[in-house]
């Protein structure tokens, strides 16, 4: 457990490197709720496939743990590394009848986890679609928390409003809005749950502050260093996601893991041609210097 956690914090830092250069700006509001402690349940809207996940869970100062489409789980070795990363399948009536069943497991293990004094992050919509509007919600956040209040369990919630100016490449301008939704009473009946629902909706929409700004990717010398990488990966994974809103996620992914074999390839070669490695690590570090000038994340 204790190297899963050592694992797991390294890794978090990594994504917040990886997004620091995929994402102009990530704009976030009441950052002082990212230090909470105690059990708590992050409800969120969820516009941008896995990168929402992703991009919540590194501002949180805690390991969290995410509910993730059951059908990403039907592989052995995919269902091994999701539940390596705190990941727990909420399985839709579209990924079979027959899986529904399984859901009752993540109600009672999402409940134990609170009870551990655990975060989990939900998106309370079910479905992904590339839109900042706010689509219909699915009960299941409020089945889980009918499964905590039974307990005479009643974890903190936040609400996460997540927007985007683009859903497609780098360079994209993120608005995060964080706040606290106050659950008193107690949800044990559909007509409480329907409650919940509508009370959710009404001010996690207000936390959605979408901007019409365009893609802040200016071409500077960074831009173009890392520019025969990106046009090659955007090709591929344009067209394996046609269709789908995994987009945004899975160039993320895929850059995440090539990257740092595409900064190696580059220093070896430079050293293959005899340029001093001083020169080397200076002129990497002055180009990711630039990229300062150009985006920001507060």
């Amino acid at each position: 457990m204790f190297i899963k956690k050592r694992v797991i914090s390294i890794l978090k830092l990594f994504i917040r490197a990886a997004l620091w250069l995929f994402c102009a700006e990530i704009n976030t509001k009441n950052k002082y709720l990212l230090n909470s402690r105690g059990p708590l349940l992050i409800i969120a809207n969820h516009p941008n496939s896995f990168l929402d996940a992703i991009i919540i869970g590194s501002r949180y100062n805690r390991r969290i743990h995410f509910l993730a489409r059951g059908d990403v789980f039907t592989k052995r070795h995919h269902r091994f590394l999701l539940k390596l990363l705190n990941m727990i399948p909420v399985y839709r009536i579209r990924e079979g009848k027959e899986f529904l069943h399984l859901n009752e497991y993540t109600f009672i293990e999402s409940a134990k986890l609170l009870k551990n004094n655990e975060a989990i992050l939900i998106f309370i919509e079910g479905t992904c679609l590339n839109t900042n509007k706010l689509q219909p919600f699915k009960k299941g956040t409020a089945r889980i928390l009918q499964s905590c209040h039974i307990q005479n369990l009643f974890p903190n919630i936040h609400l996460a409003g997540i927007s985007y100016n683009n859903f497609k490449g780098i360079g994209k301008k993120v608005n995060l809005c964080f706040d606290i939704f106050t659950q008193n009473t107690p949800i044990l009946t559909p007509k409480e749950r329907v409650a919940f629902n509508n009370a959710v909706f009404l001010k996690l929409s207000s936390l959605i502050l979408p901007t019409a700004h365009k893609p802040n990717l200016k071409k500077n010398a960074l831009y173009y260093f890392n520019l025969p990488l990106y046009r090659l990966v955007y090709k591929f994974v344009d067209k394996k996601t046609k269709g789908t809103v995994f987009f945004d996620s899975v160039l993320f992914g895929t850059l995440f893991f090539l990257y740092p074999v595409y900064l190696i390839l580059i220093i070896i070669l430079l050293h293959c041609i005899n340029i001093p490695q001083p020169i080397i690590f200076g002129t990497l570090a002055l180009l990711f210097l630039l990229r300062n000038q150009t985006m920001s994340i507060s």
